[in-house]
């Protein structure tokens, strides 16, 4: 066997959530270097169209599909989409993430607690439910949630979103346990601090940085990239005998 092949993903039909900007379009773009055909979604169609057409200049296999996971009927219509147009789906890719409130958890807001559970749980719960369904039809499919290292050690004024990163591991277990006799792996990635717009809040803030990059032995921040790497080792042949682990991408934090 030529094993340089087994990390290749051609033919294969991928649903990246959350792949407009930052580590979701790393993702995106990575999938489709690796030969899959990327269905990049959020809610905003035009930014998806623009980390598609990123992605066919390079060669590369995409189509945007508008979805917010928060809502049931679109996570409904989206799948619904992808297997009229393409009768399968291979990699499921659970990135979309909200974390709306920043501050100490007792003056957390009803509205943002309910919006952090709605996408961060909700949405990921569904989805893979959903998507699992239509593996099962073809006996094999790889799912790959993004959680965070903020699920086993809080993040500071991130009480409501490392909740909910929390139980995005449980989540993974969980599914990994119960779909493996359908032939799909489910696991996890757990990303430091990154890089990305989503994170600028922690990522400009110098005291915050000063308090966190002493605990990571490799001593900065993330790159979305780096991420995507390891998002499509999971979803990989690489991968055939890995499901239910949480893979710590976060350049040691979580061992120091």
């Amino acid at each position: 066997m030529n094993t340089d092949l087994t990390h290749r993903l051609d033919g294969r039909i991928a649903l990246v959530t959350g792949g407009s900007r930052g580590i979701g379009e790393a993702i995106a773009t990575a999938l489709a270097a690796r030969g899959a055909h990327v269905v990049v979604s959020s809610r905003k169609a035009e930014a998806c169209k623009e980390v598609v057409d990123k992605v066919r200049d390079t060669g590369g296999s995409a189509e945007a599909l508008s979805c917010h996971i928060g809502d049931l009927e679109q996570i409904e219509s989206t799948l619904r989409r992808i297997e009229d147009a393409h009768g399968r789906l291979d990699i499921l890719v659970n990135n979309a993430a909200a974390n709306p409130y920043f501050g100490h958890v007792v003056d957390t807001d009803p509205s943002a607690f309910q919006k952090t559970i709605d996408v961060n749980i909700r949405g990921y719960f569904f989805t893979t439910s959903k998507a699992v369904r239509l593996m099962a039809k073809l006996g094999k499919g790889a799912v790959v949630n993004v959680a965070s290292i903020s699920g086993v050690v809080p993040g500071p004024n991130q009480g409501i979103y490392s909740i909910t990163k929390a139980a995005v591991i449980s989540m993974t277990k969980v599914f990994a346990a119960e779909c493996a006799e359908m032939g799909i792996r489910v696991n996890a990635v757990l990303p430091g601090i990154t890089d990305t717009k989503f994170a600028a809040a922690l990522v400009q803030d110098e005291a915050m940085l000063d308090q966190y990059l002493p605990r990571v032995p490799l001593r900065r921040v993330a790159r979305p990239e780096e991420m995507a790497g390891a998002v499509a080792f999971l979803a990989s042949d690489a991968a055939s005998y890995t499901t239910g682990a949480c893979l710590n991408v976060d350049g040691g934090y979580l061992v120091s």
